[in-house]
């Protein structure tokens, strides 16, 4: 159950917030830039390819891994194909882990690998095989990290990853760094508009996505697979930290996205529907991290297929309008609330102009569901995944602490 109550209680929030989630979503913009600086020292922008490679093999452990992967098929397009080296085991585990390159791979395709770890053998295994086999190998993962020492050198090019911004809560949810008070991303009364954090272990949070994402943008910006340069890439980080100023725990629920889209979803199954290039990684994303954060199922689905997929859905249980038993004088103190559906319309600009939306909001109100909309601010098609990213990012955490928040 979602007490409301305290999603405009920030010093609960921030008590319930004992692995940093909020943090991990305001420190988005600052941990693009940080990206961006090690990306500059690791001589990304001064590689002079011979040509595009054949293919993009992907790797990596987790769902910041797994997300870096989605978003890169999604913005690649049909530049060259992108899969995702899914790996095997007994376990989900560092050391129960192991990928294997497909048999066509050899010295034209390009293999990524990025992870919030570095200590799984597998990867550093599977960099041996890349490097046996001529292919390119480029890794994102914490410096001085087993599969660092692996890659850097003659293995291939390795980047740092950006570690978490050293900022602790302040006063009004806002964030200090050595003992001054600002917005994330903002520069302090003489520090840079960028923070730095001593080395050691990364925190794996909403964040560590573009920790990870940034260097490789960066890369087949470079290689001409995809449009990221670097100013694209610092607009992105401050529309990440505007985002962040808009979603913070201090601002009230009713004029904060994240905390109203939370609102929504208490006790509602998520059909989170998609339109635009943008949106259907951002919506896949949202579905994943509502799972792991907050243990609810979602849905997610691209319109218009979504309509067809999902139309049995709110026609059935979940439905807005659905029946409720017949039985009157039962005991409803101690029954179980119903999860109804409500669909998340997720909105980029849609392909040649065309819209499903109208068609969407018809089936979902025709069968009494309610209906939650987000469409980003102009600009790139960069910028619009990151602001989508971010404020469902801050919703799923909003709904995670105050499911789980003492009242």
């Amino acid at each position: 159950m979602l007490d409301e109550s305290l999603l405009d209680a920030p010093d609960t929030l921030a008590h319930a917030d004992r692995d940093g989630l909020l943090r991990g979503a305001a420190e988005a913009g600052a941990r693009v830039r940080t990206a961006l600086r090690h990306t500059a020292e690791a001589g990304i922008a001064g590689l002079a390819p011979e040509g595009r490679p054949r293919a993009v093999l992907i790797a990596g452990s987790g769902a910041a891994a797994t997300g870096v992967a989605d978003l890169i098929a999604a913005l690649a397009t049909n530049a060259a194909p992108v899969t995702r080296l899914r790996p095997t085991g007994v376990a989900a585990a560092a050391g129960a882990l192991r990928w294997a390159l497909p048999g066509w791979a050899g010295s034209v395709d390009l293999l990524l690998i990025a992870t919030t770890d570095g200590s799984e053998p597998g990867l550093a295994l599977l960099a041996e095989q890349a490097y046996r086999r001529g292919c390119t190998v480029v890794a994102v993962a914490p410096r001085q990290s087993p599969l660092s020492e692996v890659v850097d050198g003659t293995h291939g090019l390795m980047v740092p990853m950006a570690t978490a911004p050293n900022g602790q809560y302040g006063q009004n949810g806002q964030y200090a760094q050595n003992g001054q008070y600002g917005r994330p991303g903002e520069p302090g009364r003489s520090g840079p508009a960028e923070w730095y954090e001593p080395e050691g272990t990364p925190v794996a949070g909403p964040g560590a996505l573009w920790a990870l994402l940034v260097p490789l943008l960066a890369l087949l910006d470079r290689v001409g697979l995809l449009t990221a340069p670097a100013e694209t890439l610092q607009l992105v980080a401050d529309r990440l930290d505007r985002t962040a100023e808009r979603c913070g725990p201090a601002i009230a629920t009713y004029s904060n996205p994240a905390k109203t889209l939370a609102a929504e979803l208490a006790d509602s199954l998520p059909l989170i529907w998609t339109e635009g290039p943008a949106a259907a990684p951002a919506g896949r994303r949202f579905a994943a991290v509502l799972a792991e954060l907050t243990g609810r199922p979602a849905l997610a689905a691209e319109l218009p297929e979504a309509l067809p997929a999902h139309s049995a859905l709110l026609a059935g249980h979940f439905a807005g309008g659905a029946a409720e038993p017949d039985d009157f004088f039962r005991d409803r103190v101690e029954e179980p609330q119903a999860w109804r559906a409500r669909v998340v319309l997720l909105r980029d600009r849609p392909a040649g102009g065309l819209t499903a939306a109208p068609a969407a909001r018809e089936l979902a109100l025709g069968h009494d569901t309610a209906i939650s909309e987000l469409e980003p601010e102009e600009g790139s098609e960069l910028e619009a995944l990151a602001e989508l990213v971010a404020v469902t990012d801050f919703a799923t955490v909003y709904l995670a602490l105050a499911g789980a928040a003492p009242a």
